[in-house]
């Protein structure tokens, strides 16, 4: 059985509608109820002749503060900003490239004597600004020429000038790269600084000829010091640590400072990788005339023994001693033309000819150092060019400079193998690491 629906539920539109035609009703009821009463059912309640007013209203808005909290001021914002100096540059053009707008910023840099480093723009060299929303110099930071660090800075209305040294900040470096042409053409691959690449030529000069002795796949890692200033690398410092896989035979040295003070480079093994003897006078040079008892000679026009090595290179190529020594001679000799005899302790000795000049200064009984320069590579005496005759000799006789068995320096002392052991373990590992990188162009920093 189905309950009766409730009667106001029940009600169609048309019944209802007919009652309120003969009420006395709004047009706006009306309309309602016609709106509604398309949704086929609709509850509602009407009361007669009733009138709305609209309510007028107002939107109030304040800002609320924290009880007892200051609203704090706004900060002024500072941009810093980095230009390269690019040819043609002046001092206006870099900062107005720099979005600076400052008429009084240049005219202080165009007036007071301290600026006057920022008129001797070099390409490439960064100049920092830092400026604020209006575009006006707040400060402004310029390595000069000098290597001193200028620093221009806004003091109320006016500006301050000082240079001085500035704090440089040592990072350790670690490149790696592989031979294709040359050593210095791997180094440039990697960029490697040029200072480096001639420091890691002299570290296993004892152990390699740079100029015979490369092949095509050999690969070095060296860890070395970098100088910055402000954020820029300004030079770099010394050698920490080195490998050279040469012809399957790995070489690795290790910065070592002694109990005594002294520094060196040392093997694995703790022996130094320094030769008491260079095995080559003149850098990366190429041997026109090697050691041998036999050799038509280009101006006698007889076979005779040749005592020494013939090393090619451009007039005035500096020459340097191949071991610490005092000179024995220095002067001008028949055949050999300008000259220079080094006596070295026990029976060893080594001879200089061909050359241009003499080093200043030198003379005999002077003691000279290892990789000093004496003097300069020439074609005087019997020479049919500019080259090098060098002599290595023991107990006064002539031998190989190339295959005789040089003696070393001294190796790490006994007492301090465990702590050389102990600083060589970290830096070697980290050539380890670059050694194994497929691709020659390694670089990290740390």
């Amino acid at each position: 059985m189905i309950a009766p629906k409730p009667r106001i539920l029940a009600q169609r539109f048309g019944a209802t509608a007919s009652r309120l035609a003969r009420r006395r009703v709004a047009p706006w009821q009306a309309l309602t109820v016609a709106v509604l009463g398309f949704g086929g059912v609709a509850a509602f309640g009407l009361a007669p002749d009733t009138i709305v007013d609209s309510v007028p209203t107002r939107l109030v808005q304040r800002p609320l503060g924290l009880p007892g909290v200051d609203a704090p001021a706004a900060a002024p914002r500072v941009y810093w900003r980095e230009e390269r100096v690019q040819r043609g540059d002046t001092i206006g053009s870099l900062l107005a490239r720099a979005d600076v707008d400052d008429p009084a910023a240049l005219a202080f840099m165009r007036t007071n004597a301290a600026a006057r480093p920022l008129y001797q723009l070099r390409p490439g060299r960064p100049v920092r600004v830092a400026l604020d929303d209006g575009g006006h110099l707040l400060a402004l930071r310029f390595v000069a020429g000098g290597g001193d660090l200028l620093e221009i800075k806004r003091s109320g209305d006016d500006f301050v000038a000082q240079s001085a040294p500035p704090p440089v900040e040592t990072r350790v470096t670690l490149r790696a790269g592989e031979i294709r042409t040359s050593l210095f053409g791997a180094a440039d691959d990697v960029g490697l600084p040029d200072a480096v690449t001639l420091a890691l030529a002299e570290i296993f000069a004892g152990d390699i000829d740079f100029y015979h002795d490369l092949r095509r796949g050999d690969r070095f890692s060296v860890l070395y010091e970098t100088r910055y200033v402000d954020g820029e690398a300004v030079g770099t410092g010394r050698v920490l640590a080195a490998q050279f896989d040469n012809r399957g035979t790995t070489h690795r040295a290790f910065l070592w400072r002694a109990a005594d003070g002294t520094e060196g480079y040392y093997a694995d093994d703790g022996r130094s990788t320094r030769r008491a003897f260079l095995r080559s006078p003149v850098e990366f040079s190429r041997i026109t005339s090697g050691f041998t008892q036999a050799r038509f000679h280009p101006i006698l026009q007889t076979w005779r023994a040749h005592r020494g090595t013939d090393f090619a290179a451009p007039a005035g190529t500096p020459v340097r001693a191949t071991a610490d020594g005092v000179v024995a001679q220095v002067g001008r000799e028949a055949g050999y033309g300008n000259v220079i005899t080094l006596r070295h302790g026990g029976t060893f000795s080594s001879v200089y000819a061909h050359l241009s000049r003499f080093a200043a200064g030198l003379h005999a009984g002077a003691r000279v150092r290892q990789g000093d320069t004496i003097g300069f590579v020439g074609q005087t005496g019997w020479a049919t060019g500019p080259h090098l005759h060098y002599e290595f000799r023991v107990a006064s006789e002539p031998r190989n400079p190339l295959t005789v068995a040089l003696p070393t320096a001294f190796p790490v002392a006994l007492d301090e193998r465990a702590t050389f052991d102990a600083a060589a373990a970290p830096l070697a590992r980290e050539l380890a690491v670059a050694q194994s990188m497929p691709d020659a162009r390694v670089a990290a920093a740390r």
